[in-house]
């Protein structure tokens, strides 16, 4: 294993690049590898550009540079290779960006964040740059629809999660879906109200530690979900509610300006009027109980297969339908193994009542907000979707106990949370045109819709590879 940084001695000292792990001095200066962003030789230095941690969440692009001995040019060379992979790892170097910068996000300060935080630690990492401001919504999946998947290796959306939702619909838009999706990763820089994406990814709502991280970033395969209301299909990268959550967010957009408290207000009052929300859903379950499930994850958690074998392994709960995914073009999305919310009911589906529902919240994502850790044994890349239903029926008591589990972290284990790990499902709500669904954040009409997975359909960026940076129910 490698050692987790690198030891130099101060800036202005002439020395050889073998003796660059030299200690000793009061000076003596330890960068993690981590934050090694890039390092090169001129004719008469070493230049090594790092991420200098000015806070616990803020890095800046800093530089030190190193006088070498006439003739150590080959010595040197060496010693910056090595360094670069040391750093990097599976991760790939000099990554080339399309970043979407939505300027309305964060208040409005979106773009400075960018050229604060964002623009000197990617070019410090010698990354390759076309930023674009974004003018309207809906702008961004014309941009992915049309963008020249072979020109980039990963899209920047510096904004909140519904710009990287627009990216994936854009993607899946493409009559080389399936090529798109998986060529190109879709990344996120926290800039909005809701950082779900971010939180999971990079572990951070920082802008410049998620900027750093997305420089290390390991291409990771990620499910993705087909959503199918009328007669559209979308794609969900998040999650999709109906009940008290889905009220709660999109319920209160009138009320952005009290920020997060928003939502712990639209929880309140909802939670005060015993608000219930009937409907009929039928699932289609791969894990039905809490220990299974928990046993699940810890099986990823040991699995050390390298990112680049996991895309297209497939849970065996998957192929008894593979007959009916048979068909249909390899090029475009993949085809509906289901069917859509016109079609007759799947085989096996069983529709069931559910008239004192409270809350209905199928993630596949641990946060769904920063400390908002809804779906702790989410995985990025285990055909399932991770499904919460909680009925409306409880106690206030008891509700305000499940509200302040989210941040204990212990809701996962909450018995009134009935949790899921599932393939496919459809809601019918029975108050047609009056009530609230969201789909990654974005509000859709009160209709009934489906939904089903996609094993490894897109492609992201992550720390480790295979898992969320949310804790799982451990």
């Amino acid at each position: 294993m490698w050692p987790s940084g690198i030891v130099i001695s101060p800036p202005g000292t002439s020395v050889r690049s073998t003796d660059i792990y030299v200690t000793g001095s009061a000076n003596t200066r330890a960068i993690p590898f981590y934050n090694v962003l890039w390092a090169e030789l001129s004719a008469t230095e070493i230049t090594i550009q790092y991420a200098l941690s000015s806070s616990k969440k803020v890095v800046r692009a800093a530089a030190l540079n190193y006088v070498i001995e006439e003739g150590d040019h080959q010595h040197a060379t060496a010693w910056i290779n090595k360094l670069l992979d040391r750093s990097y790892g599976e991760a790939q170097k000099q990554k080339r960006a399309m970043v979407l910068v939505n300027p309305h996000s964060g208040k409005g300060s979106a773009e400075k964040w960018y050229y604060r935080d964002v623009e000197p630690i990617f070019s410090a990492a010698r990354c390759s740059i076309n930023m674009v401001k974004t003018k309207y919504q809906g702008e961004a999946i014309e941009i992915a629809e049309k963008i020249d998947i072979d020109a980039y290796d990963m899209i920047v959306s510096c904004s909140g999660d519904g710009l990287a939702y627009e990216v994936f619909n854009g993607l899946g838009k493409r009559p080389d879906a399936k090529r798109a999706l998986g060529r190109i990763a879709v990344v996120h820089v926290p800039c909005g109200s809701g950082n779900a994406m971010s939180c999971n990814l990079n572990g951070t709502d920082s802008t410049s530690l998620a900027a750093l991280a997305i420089v290390k970033g390991i291409k990771t395969p990620v499910d993705l979900i087909s959503v199918t209301q009328g007669n559209t299909r979308t794609l969900s990268f998040l999650s999709q509610s109906v009940g008290i959550v889905a009220e709660t967010d999109l319920g209160t957009e009138n009320l952005r300006w009290l920020g997060p408290a928003r939502f712990t207000y639209g929880f309140l009052v909802r939670l005060l009027g015993k608000t219930v929300y009937p409907c009929d859903i039928a699932i289609k379950c791969a894990i039905e109980d809490k220990p299974s499930i928990r046993e699940h994850y810890r099986k990823e958690l040991d699995n050390h297969e390298p990112a680049s074998e996991r895309r297209g392994h497939r849970a065996l709960s998957e192929i008894e339908d593979d007959a009916s995914a048979s068909s249909g073009s390899e090029e475009g999305l993949p085809p509906l193994r289901y069917g859509t919310i016109n079609d007759k009911l799947p085989k096996g589906w069983e529709m069931v009542p559910y008239d004192n529902l409270g809350n209905f919240y199928c993630g596949n994502m641990g946060y769904m907000a920063a400390d908002s850790n809804f779906f702790p044994a989410a995985l990025p890349n285990d055909g399932f979707m991770d499904l919460i239903t909680v009925d409306g029926n409880i106690s206030r008591l008891k509700s305000i106990q499940l509200l302040l589990s989210i941040e204990k972290g212990t809701f996962f284990d909450m018995p009134e949370v009935h949790y899921r790990k599932i393939l496919g499902y459809r809601i019918i709500p029975k108050s047609e045109g009056d009530g609230y669904i969201s789909i990654d954040g974005e509000r859709v009409p009160f209709q009934p819709f489906q939904a089903e997975i996609h094993r490894g359909l897109g492609t992201m960026l992550s720390k480790s590879g295979h898992i969320y940076e949310a804790p799982g129910p451990l």
